[in-house]
């Protein structure tokens, strides 16, 4: 598979490396299995011979147009986090050339990967529009709100929809070089993952911070501080909007627009974080803590628990 893998300034420097290094590594371990697959063919292709990545290194490319001609395009993230400046980057004149380029590999049908905060790019060319994605778990509520006609799922550590694939958060990037090598190979794939001691991430809830996705709308982060102080008590969508002054429509919709979740799912994610907080730092048995944070019975939490952490270790079933 050829696969070109586009620099541009700015690029993240470790989304970059990652990409690079997983890939070698498929190519150097390929022959250890029987049937090996063909060598991963990749090419670092750029709009200038000489461009410079967000940590300031300097990265030598071969032309953007080789892109075209591969089997697939690699775009890493923009090393930003910044909400306000990822949109004005990837949204002006700065990476016009990125979204063209993008937008025209795709319409030769070539297909097309990102990671992170590359998938603002995706979006902001187009290729996204009517497709699943995801992205960064804590950029999910700006990228929900730019790209409306983009299925996000920020959970998801990696997907891909009729060409065009995605993964989750920076180190992400790791996540998605072992799924283009397990398109051709899973077995390698697996060597891979292996030798680089990487976990499978099939999922990003276990890292997602409620409070953090919350703030970047007032009524949502309004819900989240009046939840809280309601944890361990049945929850009342219709008494938390009238709390919080506005209609318990506007309190369903707002979370709906801002989280993609219902209110009442965003209250089993904080308690859901406040129960994994008190089983890392405290003595308390399950049944306590299913009391802290509003469950009845301790099996309803531990079932929640294994569901959004992948949380199925002794000390868990043992309390």
């Amino acid at each position: 598979m050829d696969v070109a893998v586009l620099v541009y300034d700015g690029v993240f420097d470790s989304g970059l490396s990652a990409i690079l290094d997983v890939l070698d590594a498929a190519n150097a371990m390929r022959g250890e299995i029987p049937q090996a697959p063909p060598a991963w063919q990749v090419t670092t292709v750029g709009f200038r011979r000489r461009v410079r990545t967000g940590a300031g290194h300097v990265v030598t490319t071969q032309p953007a147009a080789e892109a075209r001609r591969a089997d697939l395009l690699l775009v890493p993230a923009l090393a930003e986090r910044r909400p306000d400046a990822l949109l004005g980057h990837v949204s002006g004149p700065a990476s016009a050339s990125v979204r063209t380029l993008v937008a025209d590999t795709r319409e030769q049908g070539i297909p097309v990967a990102s990671a992170c905060t590359g998938t603002f790019l995706l979006a902001e060319s187009g290729v996204l529009d009517g497709r699943k994605a995801t992205t960064s778990w804590w950029l999910a509520p700006v990228f929900r709100q730019r790209y409306p006609a983009v299925t996000i799922d920020e959970t998801r550590m990696v997907t891909t929809s009729d060409g065009v694939t995605t993964a989750g958060a920076a180190f992400g990037h790791v996540d998605l070089a072992l799924a283009i090598v397990r398109m051709s190979s899973p077995a390698v794939a697996d060597l891979v993952a292996r030798y680089l001691v990487v976990d499978e991430r099939p999922s990003q809830s276990s890292y997602t911070i409620p409070s953090a996705l919350a703030q970047s709308d007032p009524v949502v982060a309004a819900f989240e501080r009046w939840a809280r102080l309601h944890l361990d008590e049945p929850i009342s969508v219709v008494e938390a909007a009238r709390s919080l002054g506005v209609s318990e429509r506007t309190l369903q919709r707002t979370v709906r627009r801002v989280l993609g979740t219902s209110p009442v799912r965003f209250v089993q994610d904080l308690r859901v974080e406040q129960a994994s907080h008190l089983l890392r730092t405290t003595d308390l048995s399950l049944d306590s803590i299913a009391r802290k944070v509003g469950y009845e019975h301790a099996n309803t939490l531990r079932v929640l628990l294994r569901e959004r952490t992948g949380n199925t270790t002794g000390a868990l079933r043992g309390r």
